[in-house]
């Protein structure tokens, strides 16, 4: 590792989504943060960081950022990479799994995650997540762990093994933050409730949609018929980056100044799928409307996983509906569920699977 040993705000990952990050910071923060960037991809993360430099100069923003080089799938890397930088805020945004499957095509992989839904890379995507969770636990939990893999999935298995995570990015923010533009909306009147199964009808044209809709309430009514009031909303096929990596960054600048944030989050909490939240005195909480209760807004969020996809409950990991049809075909020992205790080997037994299925035709 290269550079002062102390951040304000630990990035990790030299993707897309932390690309987007990181220009996105350097172009509206108003404050002398330093911002690290780590990754193993050492010509892309120093070009990364070259760039955000730039465009902070370009904007007359005052953050800096740094090269930090750190392979978090090796053993103790990520309590290295925390214990050197003592970060306030943690944003994990690196993954053995690109979300960019969800555009592919041609491999058995690929298909099995369009017939049995994306929640068939939770394990995959949760990896590197679980080994930062693992080192900020270690380190005292002193950072705010922002988790941009999955988290309407994966952050529940992070706080099933007893990690404290505090949201993820994207999903619900995609879709609040779209519709209050789409509308003329300030902000402060759209609440959204939101699993990211919800974003696949949006991804089609208005003919083309069907199923669960999210709920939506404007000046605290629900709207009626989600899909008519928003047709003229579409998403692109591939993941939505330019919007998903933006809806983060006035979370990340209000944890470091210490402000009261409102708006919509994944996982707050480790709780399944997306809601209105508020962030105070780095503390999540529900913002729900008027009359809708948490155990009801939880049980609509779960309710997606129950019928396809991955739940974690008591303890266990289990998978439901075609996901799990498809996945027994292939991988019993998956298929059937196993103790959270259990994770590593699971991870280990998936991403083999996973890497066989790449080298199938479709």
């Amino acid at each position: 590792m290269s550079g002062r040993p102390a951040c304000d705000v630990l990035l990790c990952g030299t993707g897309l989504f932390a690309a987007r990050i990181a220009f996105d910071l350097a172009a509206t923060c108003g404050e002398p943060l330093r911002i690290a960037m780590a990754g193993r991809n050492a010509a892309r993360r120093d070009w990364l960081v070259t760039a955000a430099n730039a465009r902070a100069t370009i904007f007359a923003t005052p953050p800096r950022f740094v090269s930090l080089d750190a392979d978090l799938l090796e053993p103790g890397a990520a309590d290295r990479l925390v214990a050197a930088t003592a970060p306030r805020v943690i944003v994990q945004a690196a993954s053995a799994q690109p979300s960019a499957v969800i555009a592919r095509s041609g491999d058995a992989w690929a298909r099995l995650v369009a017939d049995g839904g994306l929640s068939a890379t939770a394990l995959t995507q949760a990896e590197i997540t679980l080994a930062v969770a693992r080192a900020n636990s270690r380190a005292g939990a002193r950072a705010a762990l922002v988790n941009c893999a999955f988290p309407d999935v994966v952050n529940a298995i992070v706080a099933a093994e007893g990690h404290g995570v505090l949201s993820g990015m994207g999903n619900v923010g995609i879709l609040s933050s779209v519709f209050a533009a789409a509308r003329d909306l300030d902000p402060a009147r759209l609440k959204v409730l939101a699993h990211y199964q919800t974003l696949a009808p949006f991804r089609r044209p208005a003919p083309q949609r069907g199923g669960r809709p999210p709920r939506v309430w404007i000046d605290g009514r629900e709207v009626d018929d989600v899909f008519a009031q928003f047709a003229d909303v579409l998403l692109t096929p591939e993941p939505v980056i330019d919007i998903s990596g933006a809806t983060g960054v006035p979370l990340i600048l209000a944890l470091c100044a210490g402000r009261t944030w409102r708006g919509h989050l994944p996982g707050p909490q480790g709780l399944p799928g997306g809601y209105p939240a508020v962030v105070e005195n780095g503390r999540v909480e529900l913002d729900l409307p008027k009359g809708l209760s948490r155990a009801a807004a939880v049980a609509w969020n779960a309710s997606f996983e129950e019928e396809n996809g991955l739940i974690v409950a008591d303890g266990r990991i289990a998978f439901r509906g075609r996901l799990k049809e498809l996945l027994a075909t292939r991988a019993h020992d998956l298929a059937s569920g196993f103790p959270i205790a259990d994770i590593n080997s699971a991870i280990a037994r998936m991403n083999d699977l996973r890497d066989a299925m790449m080298k199938e035709p479709a």
